[in-house]
């Protein structure tokens, strides 16, 4: 009887387990690669629904559902929005693109990359926006110095220019992001936008944190409310602070960064919808602004 009722047990057990192992198996998300310059992020499966977001070449997203060709996934910043298929290849297995090996990511606003070391034979093989991290496959010798052939996120080779990209990719320190963000002066605003293709005030704001190496979330309110950020007076606003602007504390619907002398410097669609520098005792901005925060 004791055999009989350890066997029951123990067959038990072993059923517990492979349920238990099934289930986190099955409830792995798989990883997606994003292989298109910019891939649009929308509220519905549909290119009806409204833009809520970006995810540039190379970037890893994670997919939690499909809806014909469509997959809802969620970037890096755990912002979930749903992308074409037609713009993801599935990378599940090896832990995404661009994680191990020589990464390089591109410095310059845009940057070519072509079938060979040459400019003038034929036309590049795409065109990337700042940030786009790359897997380099190997890099030039000879005629060909000044290279790097690299693996695209679809898996075609492709060379880059050296000048185009950073090999050792480094935190910013505040002057510096803010020497960044003025070289995006005059690129037009996007909503939804998080690459030098457009970005809107929160995207842009994002991209300049992340510059000095810390990932912060992607909307002006939940950038606000985040648990990275102390909130400062006006009066104590130093450079590299981040601005909130609405009709209420809880109605924050701008955002832009403080750059000092009473200056922040934004992307906005007020007057022209360019990135540009604005002063802080100004109209509207004097009178919309509701939160100071500083990045801890």
């Amino acid at each position: 009887m004791f055999n009989v009722r350890w066997r029951v047990i123990h067959s038990f057990f072993v059923l517990l387990c492979v349920s238990i192992l099934w289930a986190s198996d099955s409830s792995k998300s798989p990883v997606l690669v994003v292989t298109v310059p910019v891939a649009d992020m929308h509220s519905g499966p549909s290119e009806d629904s409204d833009l809520v977001s970006q995810a540039i070449l190379g970037s890893n997203v994670t997919e939690a559902q499909r809806s014909g060709n469509w997959a809802k996934v969620t970037t890096s910043d755990q912002y979930s929005g749903w992308m074409p298929l037609a713009d993801l290849r599935e990378v599940n297995g090896i832990g995404g693109y661009a994680v191990a090996g020589e990464v390089v990511s591109v410095e310059n606003l845009f940057a070519n990359l072509y079938r060979e070391t040459d400019v003038t034979e034929h036309q590049p093989v795409i065109t990337v926006p700042f940030e786009t991290r790359l897997e380099v496959i190997e890099e030039g010798k000879g005629d060909d110095r000044g290279w790097l052939k690299v693996r695209l996120p679809d898996q075609r080779p492709a060379w880059i220019q050296l000048g185009d990209v950073d090999r050792h990719p480094r935190a910013l320190t505040i002057p510096e992001s803010i020497a960044l963000a003025r070289r995006f002066l005059g690129l037009p605003y996007l909503w939804g936008g998080r690459s030098t293709y457009g970005y809107d005030c929160s995207g842009f704001t994002q991209m300049l944190v992340r510059s000095r190496g810390i990932n912060m979330p992607r909307d002006a309110d939940l950038q606000a409310a985040w648990q990275g950020v102390d909130a400062v007076e006006r009066k104590d606003l130093k450079p590299g602070d981040l601005l909130f602007f609405g009709s209420a504390p809880d109605k924050i619907t701008h955002t832009g960064m403080y750059i000092g002398d009473g200056q922040f410097i934004h992307d906005t669609t007020h007057d022209h919808p360019v990135v540009q520098i604005s002063q802080l005792n100004e109209e509207p901005w004097t009178r919309i602004l509701v939160a100071c925060r500083r990045v801890k």
